[in-house]
């Protein structure tokens, strides 16, 4: 097999056409050249180069086996150049794992000061749930996530990025709906014990469900689920479609284009767990470093 070492003295032999030229190109002596040169020869089982007391000519083979070494050579060049971007963050690939409502607000500006400076990058990003979000990270599926994560232990660490909170949503002929869209009103989430709610199933979302069933008994009832839904964005339309009312984030309310659709907030807010962005603790990526400072503001 011949080295890249060897490519690149037959090269600078070839270019020359003069072992002395050769020689000082590469920074070293003329006779360990030579002798790598002939001991190439013998390698190979051919004469690559015609020496005389006066010149030194490329044979047929000669010229063949100098632009197999400029490939071998410029490979090299390729790959040293490809594993220093990667090592400093500036290519390779990025997995990314997001929850559906960080992509109306939080990452839309991050993904595109991300992919700005970071063009070379494969960035593949998946639409998860906050509890398969950490299971893909431990498993390596994943190399960040933006997941509904507070408290992650010590083989994750997080970035809080926003605190939300539930609002009422109700079709727009509810008792409660006071007529407007938003009204200033805010609704106490007891009175809406006796609904008919639209639910999500555990197995969809078990941290979402887990909170909505936690506010729904912190105000005094356990909700009586009529309709299960298999994304907020389903919950939020089948309420449009006059079957129910349900809890859902204020953000996700206040994108829901429907116009059949009233959200109130609550007298004793319910805070959600904070949207974060989270890695593998120790991990010293620098592209997932990288797109995690993407996150805080510009200038």
């Amino acid at each position: 097999m011949v080295e890249v070492r060897q490519a690149r003295y037959f090269i600078a032999v070839a270019e020359e056409l003069h072992f002395g030229r050769a020689a000082d190109r590469l920074k070293m002596s003329q006779p360990p050249l030579s002798q790598a040169i002939l001991q190439l020869e013998r390698q190979l089982g051919a004469t690559l180069l015609n020496r005389s007391s006066r010149s030194v000519l490329l044979t047929e083979a000669g010229h063949v086996f100098l632009e197999q070494c400029r490939i071998l050579v410029g490979a090299s060049e390729r790959a040293r150049e490809v594993a220093e971007l990667a090592s400093s963050g500036r290519s390779g690939t990025l997995r990314l794992g997001a929850v559906t409502s960080a992509f109306s607000e939080l990452l839309p500006d991050v993904l595109r000061r991300f992919r700005e400076s970071r063009p070379q990058v494969d960035l593949q990003v998946s639409e998860i749930d906050s509890h398969h979000g950490r299971d893909a990270l431990m498993r390596r599926e994943l190399d960040v996530a933006v997941i509904r994560q507070s408290v992650t232990g010590r083989q994750l660490k997080s970035l809080p990025l926003r605190r939300d909170h539930f609002v009422v949503a109700m079709p727009k002929d509810h008792r409660l709906a006071g007529g407007g869209k938003s009204g200033p009103e805010p609704v106490s989430l007891a009175d809406f014990r006796d609904d008919p709610w639209v639910w999500l199933p555990r197995h969809i979302s078990p941290d979402y469900h887990d909170e909505l069933v936690a506010a729904c008994r912190q105000a005094g009832f356990s909700p009586e689920a009529h309709h299960y839904a298999n994304s907020i964005h389903s919950q939020l339309a089948m309420v449009e479609c006059g079957l129910g009312v349900t809890l859902v984030p204020e953000s996700s309310a206040r994108q829901h284009p429907g116009s059949s659709i009233v959200w109130r907030e609550l007298r004793r807010r319910v805070d959600l767990v904070e949207l974060s962005v989270v890695s593998r603790a120790g991990g010293g990526e620098q592209l997932v470093e990288h797109f995690i400072e993407c996150f805080r503001p510009e200038g």
